[in-house]
């Protein structure tokens, strides 16, 4: 039993064969979505409310966060996904991935290999079966960091009960309800990262987070103080066994770096963040003297080879080529276009000036509160008149009116006074 679905054993009515059935719980979609109504309602407050925060663009994270959790109540997605891992793989015969059989398997049921493997809670029976936590724990950071740096499409939720530990030291991972994907830029500007953390180079590190920096908001970051910052965060974290390595501690030193520096990783990679939390915390387990810097250089090497080689070049070659030459194609109707709006007298150039934005907002503010004022006055001298001269008629009733209009006035303008003060 999960949180979406429920799991059963069964069998094949053909050949006996043990399999398992992964069911979604009825009506969990609904709450799902009642809940990311409240993710997304939540983040757009904080962004209208919390301007520091804006950096961190959590509308974007929450809609990357909505858009994963929706592919991870298609059970058929899953599906596909698995069997995508299980291609980028092949080469890997220690990783297994269980099979799929699609004649049941739909957007609420999948149908897969039933795993007769050790969970991977369950350390003690790995050490009872005499299987090597070291070389396990090699294997399974390997297969992610392959997942991640190669094929740019890996599994997001590697946590304990979704791997098993089998005969031969092989493992096998499920539910593939979760990934994440990386572009072919983005993965070469985590590989430069990693390689820059596990290498102490703080230049390429650097190079990496303010390619990084918001284009919407304007960054406050020094590259030379950030380049000092970051030399001093690598020294400090490189060479550091798994087992003594607190992560939550590195992460939030990155990013109060980030912070101070006015950048902010790519909504996009926060799955990835969240693979690496759990993938440290795995490793630990297996093994607490397990280096992941030394076992992810090899990767990160063969990944930055990869991304210089012939065969990626060309690829980027042609890609640039042929948006030149798209470009160049549909130059002259876009001159054309342009040339005929200014013979029409439609051509506009607009100008945007924040600051002149503002004081606008403030005259007009100010202008706001100068003709409540009059109004206030006119009605307080008004009724003073209309009282005085025959305070047994009638008219008494509309000073006392023009005396409640100004009271509210008056408290309009102390209100506003003293708001416009606090922001």
């Amino acid at each position: 039993a999960a949180s979406l679905a429920q799991v059963y054993r069964a069998r094949l009515a053909s050949d006996g064969r043990q399999i398992v059935l992964k069911v979604r719980r009825p009506g969990i979609r609904r709450t799902v979505e009642a809940d990311l109504r409240l993710l997304t309602r939540l983040a757009e407050i904080v962004d209208a409310e919390m301007p520091d925060l804006r950096r961190y663009r959590l509308r974007e994270v929450a809609r990357q966060f909505t858009v994963s959790l929706r592919r991870e109540l298609d059970f058929a997605a899953e599906c596909r996904n698995a069997e995508r891992v299980a291609a980028n793989l092949a080469a890997h015969p220690e990783i297994v991935v269980p099979r799929v059989h699609w004649q049941w398997t739909g957007e609420r049921l999948n149908a897969q290999d039933f795993v007769d493997g050790i969970p991977g809670k369950d350390l003690a029976a790995v050490d009872a079966a005499g299987l090597d936590r070291k070389l396990l724990a090699r294997r399974g950071a390997g297969a992610v960091l392959k997942m991640i740096l190669e094929d740019g499409f890996f599994h997001a939720d590697p946590h304990p009960g979704n791997v098993f530990y089998l005969p031969g030291n092989r493992i096998a991972f499920i539910d593939f309800g979760m990934v994440g994907r990386l572009t072919e830029t983005r993965r070469f500007e985590v590989v430069a990262l990693l390689h820059g953390l596990a290498t102490s180079d703080e230049e390429m590190v650097a190079k990496v987070l303010l390619d990084w920096r918001d284009g919407k908001e304007p960054s406050d970051a020094d590259p030379a103080r950030l380049r000092a910052e970051i030399g001093a965060f690598v020294d400090q974290y490189h060479g550091v066994p798994l087992g003594q390595l607190d992560l939550a501690a590195l992460l939030s030193d990155l990013m109060r770096i980030l912070r101070d520096h006015g950048l902010a990783l790519p909504p996009d990679l926060a799955l990835l963040v969240k693979t690496f939390i759990t993938l440290e915390g795995m490793g630990r387990q297996l093994d607490p003297d397990f280096d992941m810097a030394a076992e992810a250089e090899p990767w990160l090497r063969k990944a930055l080879i990869a991304q210089h080689s012939p065969a990626v070049l060309a690829r980027r070659g042609r890609r640039a080529l042929r948006s030149m030459l798209e470009l160049m194609a549909g130059l002259p109707q876009d001159l054309h276009e342009l040339l005929r709006s200014a013979r029409r007298g439609q051509l506009q150039l607009r100008v945007d000036v924040p600051p002149l934005e503002r004081f606008g907002r403030q005259i007009d503010r100010a202008a706001s509160r100068l003709t409540i004022g009059i109004v206030t006055a006119a009605l307080i001298i008004g009724s003073a008149i209309v009282i005085s001269v025959d305070p047994d008629s009638g008219l008494s009733r509309f000073g006392i009116l023009g005396f409640a209009g100004a009271v509210a006035g008056g408290v309009w303008l102390l209100i506003s006074i003293w708001r416009s003060g606090r922001q």
